[in-house]
């Protein structure tokens, strides 16, 4: 089961939802800076725990061993959780899932083979697991997703190299991702990275409450 903490939207009534996945080592704790700076009133937010403690934060797989194992049970209870939001009022198609680092990992692995469609998928300075076998098991509505993937190429811990290649791989099998270096190392740039952010987010929810209102 997996912990969280949940942040009400400023504009009553919004359904539009941000689901926040940190990196390894850290906390739901580590983003209750997100909703002020990002300053999106339309916008709820939930900060989710991984699940495993690791040195006073948490992990949301194994880094040192094989990390499949941790991945495949990670990405099992986020299912569940959005399925969870959904019936709590939260409908897929309005909520996007935002990961960091370990998050990064977490958000594509488990956005981009979610069986409903989600509103947008942000990655920030991770990379994927397997893009191969991600590609022979995207779901049907990844092709419906909006997705930004950002990294540092100044990152010590996750080359940007390595990143880019396997993102490359998931582009050239279909998946709409829109690729983003910038002269940081890994964290979370204010100055050029986190603009991006909101205005993608603002794009990708008008898009995904246009196409449900208005339809084809």
């Amino acid at each position: 089961m997996l912990t969280s903490k949940f942040y009400s939207a400023r504009e009553t009534g919004s359904r539009r939802l941000l689901v926040v996945l940190h990196g390894l080592g850290d906390s739901a704790a580590g983003y209750e800076w997100m909703p002020p700076v990002l300053g999106l009133p339309w916008l709820n937010y939930l900060l989710v725990n991984a699940p495993d403690e690791y040195y006073g934060g948490f992990s949301w797989y194994d880094l040192a061993g094989d990390p499949e194992p941790g991945v495949l049970r990670s990405r099992q209870l986020l299912n569940r959780l959005l399925d969870d939001l959904a019936h709590r009022g939260f409908p897929s198609e309005e909520t996007a899932l935002f990961g960091f680092s370990q998050g990064c990992l977490m958000t594509l692995e488990t956005g981009l083979r979610y069986p409903h469609r989600l509103a947008a998928l942000v990655g920030v300075s991770g990379y994927v697991l397997d893009p191969h076998k991600l590609l022979q098991e995207l779901s049907p509505a990844a092709s419906q997703l909006r997705i930004l993937v950002t990294h540092g190429t100044m990152d010590p811990l996750i080359p940007c190299a390595a990143t880019r290649q396997r993102i490359e791989v998931l582009r050239s099998g279909g998946v709409p991702i829109e690729w983003r270096e910038f002269p940081k190392a890994h964290t979370i740039d204010d100055q050029q990275e986190l603009p991006l952010i909101r205005r993608f987010l603002t794009d990708a929810f008008t898009v995904s409450i246009g196409s449900r209102s208005g339809g084809s």
